[in-house]
């Protein structure tokens, strides 16, 4: 690829999640505190801001276990932004809500407490027939209305997943959906209105980040959950037994994460009928996440190369066999149906996520497509001797671009001073001395900034495009940590707070960004 063709500049961006930013009601929102965020990213010289997926979170509220690939999380629409259709003072006896962690038990309940204030407050002054709001409806009635229901029906059987759901509900009986639609007629409507408030503000918040040069980085699940309105809808396409369990799941071998690898429980798609179906599902899927995002991370991309794939009722990962993906078949519809609508080509809009082991065909087979994939700065200081290869950072100098973006680490690694005090070792430690030593022009006796150090080395490297957490800017360790691979519970909590935030820490980034030649101009 040349440069003239690479699809990033020279640039930067910082990775947070939606969930991590700081306010007062129990987890960070689309409103105020946001665009503060990107004002903060503007003044340092940042050019991308990435977040992880923002749907409606169901199992273990992973962003990656979705509730729809096409909603949104109301829980992250900003209330401030709806008083004028709440009860006066209804936002002030708002919970003691910690600050640093997001409290889901007490967070969820809260908020569609409040939703539903909102909501009456929208029917009260006649806001059922306005314009906006109906023409979203009919915009997005393909995955809305789906959705719309499937959320009633599944709070009428107290969350529980559609497959244990009376027999005519769960497998859409005409005259049972029918009588569902009757039945929660007043459910769904309020479910539509939130995801039309969801979409209202996140557009909002785009153009205000557009206005102030950043751009917005999103990212796919390569698979859909069990539990959604994905596959109740669409069971055809899933590979499924005949009461909707999984035949078999998703997940990957033993690996850096886990000795039993990652049991992801997703059920996988039945290729060929998504191919006969001219792969309509995944082309929606991505146009409608292109039209909230400027770019797309497409998690555990290698499963459209090959996928591992796991019994059903396997308890771990480790038995599992590697299947063909769709390969081309699927990639030159994508890719085609992009080119017409939103118009822009699949390296231009689509980040790989390429990382695991033995992927050098999978690599060769995303290279040939001329997308770009990742590396973590983490690795190459490592055990896996293929990592520390592949991930080596070499310094810019003018002339040598990579189309891959460097990242210090993804949601799925610890923090880098987390990483440096709990899980490198010595030799690790003085391998990365040793590349400090080598790369600045006054060598350094030892580290004492870890999370700055590798900051430094990311932001001066030649790849193309750099991506750091906000919690290594933050030089926070272990409870910084977004996600352990492998573990259920705990994950997707973390928030940092205002006060954390300092006027000198963005001075000393955007300086940094400005000495490497990534300064967004």
């Amino acid at each position: 690829m040349s440069t003239r063709e690479m699809p990033f500049p020279r640039s930067s961006g910082v990775l947070l999640h939606i969930t991590s930013l700081p306010g007062r009601y129990g987890i960070g929102d689309l409103g105020q505190e946001a665009r503060e965020f990107v004002d903060n990213l503007s003044a340092a010289g940042q050019s991308y801001w990435q977040v992880l997926p923002i749907g409606p979170t169901g199992f273990a509220d992973s962003p990656y276990q979705c509730l729809s690939s096409f909603a949104g999380n109301p829980n992250l629409i900003a209330l401030d932004q709806l008083q004028s259709w709440i009860p006066p003072h209804a936002l002030d006896d708002t919970p003691p809500f910690r600050h640093r962690r997001v409290e889901y038990e007490t967070v969820i309940p809260w908020h569609d407490e409040m939703l539903s204030l909102v909501y009456e407050g929208f029917v009260i002054q006649g806001g059922r027939q306005d314009k906006d709001f109906l023409a979203f409806c009919q915009e997005n009635a393909y995955w809305l209305d789906d959705f719309a229901l499937f959320t009633a029906i599944k709070e009428s059987h107290q969350q529980r997943p559609w497959v244990q759901w009376p027999k005519g509900e769960a497998f859409r009986s005409i005259t049972d959906i029918e009588a569902a639609q009757d039945k929660h007629r007043a459910r769904i409507e309020e479910h539509k209105f939130r995801q039309w408030i969801f979409f209202t503000q996140w557009n909002a918040l785009r153009e205000y980040a557009r206005e102030r040069g950043i751009s917005l980085i999103g990212d796919i699940p390569i698979y859909a959950a069990h539990d959604s309105s994905d596959v109740w809808v669409n069971r055809p396409l899933f590979d499924l037994d005949e009461n909707g369990y999984p035949r078999a799941v998703a997940g990957v071998p033993p690996d850096y994460f886990s000795p039993t690898g990652q049991l992801w429980g997703n059920p996988l798609y039945l290729w060929d009928q998504h191919k006969k179906k001219g792969y309509d599902w995944w082309i929606k899927r991505f146009r409608a996440t292109l039209a909230l995002f400027d770019v797309v991370r497409v998690d555990h991309f290698r499963a459209f190369y090959d996928y591992w794939q796991i019994p059903g009722s396997a308890e771990t990962a480790m038995d599992g066999t590697w299947r063909d993906g769709p390969r081309d078949a699927f990639f030159d519809v994508l890719g085609a149906a992009l080119l017409e609508a939103p118009g822009r080509a699949l390296n231009q809009v689509l980040i790989a996520e390429d990382l695991g082991d033995k992927m050098t065909q999978v690599r060769a087979w995303k290279d040939a497509k001329g997308l770009a994939g990742m590396k973590i700065l983490q690795f190459a200081f490592g055990d896996n001797e293929d990592d520390r290869i592949r991930f080596k950072p070499e310094k810019y100098d003018g002339a040598n671009d990579d189309p891959s973006i460097m990242y210090v680490g993804t949601h799925d690694n610890n923090t880098a001073l987390g990483w440096w005090f709990n899980e490198a070792t010595e030799p690790h430690r003085r391998d990365l001395t040793h590349a400090l030593q080598e790369w600045h022009p006054n060598p350094i006796s030892e580290i004492s900034e870890p999370a700055w150090e590798l900051i430094q080395m990311g932001l001066e490297s030649k790849e193309r495009l750099f991506i750091m957490p906000l919690q290594d800017v933050l030089g926070l360790g272990n409870s910084g940590r977004m996600n352990k691979p492998g573990v259920t519970a705990g994950n997707w909590r973390w928030r940092y707070t205002r006060e954390e935030l300092s006027d000198q820490m963005w001075k000393r980034l955007a300086q940094l960004t400005r000495q490497s030649e990534r300064f967004k101009t």
